[in-house]
C-alpha cells in the first residue's frame, strides 16, 4: 500500500467532497468531527479515513440532515445511515465517493463492487450518464489541482474503458441490422484520449449499425484506404487535444478533400477543440456536434 495516497490537504478534501474547505474547518472547530495532524509547519492533514467521513457526512447533509444532528451521531451510526439513504434513494452520490475512493487506492476490487451493485437497478447506458460522465467531469477538476496525479486519472479511466469494450463485445455477436451508413471510428494523429469515442462506438453499435474502430492516432491518408470499400461511411472523431486550433481548419479541408472521392460519405466531430472554430467555416462533409448526446440524436 506504499503508492496510496493517505493523506489529503484541505484543499484536497475540498475539491473531492465538495465542501468549501472554509466550511470543513468550522465543522471540524465547533463540532470535532476531524482531527487532522499537523506537518512540521503546522499545515493539516486528513487520512483517508477522514475522507471517507467527509463524503458520508456530505451524503447526509445534502439530504437534509443538520450538521449539528450529524455531529451527534456515534462513528458507527454515519455509515448505516448513508446505507438506509441509498436503499431508499438513487445510489449516484454514494457511487460517486466510492469511485472516487477507489481511484485513490488503486482499488480495483472496490470498483467493481460498486459497479455491479449499479448494474443491479441501471441499464449500462444509465450508469455511464448518470454516474461516469459525472466523474469524469470531476476528474478533470481534480487534476487540475493536483489533488491527483495523471496515474489516478489512467487507472479509473482504463476500467472504465474495459466496462465499454465488455458491453461492446456482447452487441459485435450480432449482424448489423442497418445498411444505410458505416461507422467509421478514429482519432487524429497525436489524440489519444479515446473514452468517449468508445462510447460512441458501443451506442452505435447498439443502433445496429456496422462500426469499425480504428482508435487512437490514426493518419489521415491511413483513412481513405476506407472508401476502396465502402461508399457510404461516416467517420466520427474526437479532438480532444489534436489537431490544435492553429491546425484545426487546414485539417478539416484536407479531410473534406479525401472525402470529395466518396459524395455520400461525411465526418462527424466532436470535442474540446472544436469549440476553438467556426461551424460556418467547415466544409459542407463536416458537421460538428457539442456533444456525444447531440450526436446520437442525429443518427
Amino acid at each position: 500500500m506504499n503508492n496510496v495516497k493517505k493523506s489529503f490537504s484541505i484543499r484536497d478534501m475540498e475539491n473531492l467532497s465538495g465542501i468549501k474547505a472554509h466550511t470543513i474547518r468550522i465543522w471540524e472547530k465547533r463540532y470535532n468531527l476531524f482531527s487532522p495532524e499537523r506537518t512540521s509547519t503546522n499545515i493539516r492533514t486528513y487520512s483517508i479515513g477522514s475522507l471517507q467521513k467527509l463524503l458520508n457526512i456530505t451524503l447526509l447533509y445534502n439530504n437534509g440532515y443538520k450538521i449539528s444532528k450529524i455531529a451527534k451521531l456515534d462513528e458507527s451510526q454515519i455509515p448505516m445511515m448513508v446505507k438506509e439513504i441509498v436503499a431508499q434513494n438513487s445510489k449516484k452520490s454514494h457511487a460517486l465517493n466510492a469511485f472516487k475512493l477507489a481511484m485513490l487506492n488503486f482499488d480495483q476490487s472496490l470498483f467493481q463492487k460498486t459497479y455491479n451493485s449499479l448494474l443491479v437497478e441501471r441499464s449500462f447506458r444509465e450508469v455511464f450518464y448518470e454516474v461516469f460522465i459525472p466523474l469524469l467531469n470531476e476528474l478533470g477538476l481534480l487534476w487540475q489541482t493536483a489533488t491527483i496525479s495523471p496515474a489516478h486519472e489512467h487507472f479509473i479511466s482504463n476500467l472504465i474503458k474495459q466496462k465499454i469494450y465488455i458491453q461492446t463485445e456482447k452487441l459485435q455477436f450480432e449482424e448489423p441490422t442497418k445498411k444505410d451508413k458505416v461507422f467509421v471510428l478514429f482519432l487524429p494523429e497525436n489524440e489519444i484520449h479515446e473514452l468517449g469515442l468508445l462510447y460512441i462506438n458501443y451506442e452505435i453499435t447498439l443502433r445496429g449499425y456496422k462500426s469499425i474502430y480504428l482508435g487512437q492516432t490514426m493518419p489521415m491518408e491511413n483513412l481513405s484506404d476506407l472508401l476502396k470499400y465502402y461508399t457510404n461511411i461516416y467517420f466520427v472523431s474526437y479532438f480532444t487535444v489534436a489537431p490544435t486550433p492553429n491546425e484545426l481548419q487546414a485539417y478539416l479541408e484536407r479531410f473534406s478533400s479525401i472525402l470529395e472521392l466518396s459524395p455520400d460519405s461525411r465526418l462527424y466531430v466532436l470535442g474540446h477543440q472544436i469549440r476553438h472554430a467556426t461551424a460556418d467555416t467547415f466544409p459542407d462533409t463536416v458537421k460538428a456536434f457539442n456533444s456525444i448526446e447531440q450526436l446520437l440524436e442525429s443518427l
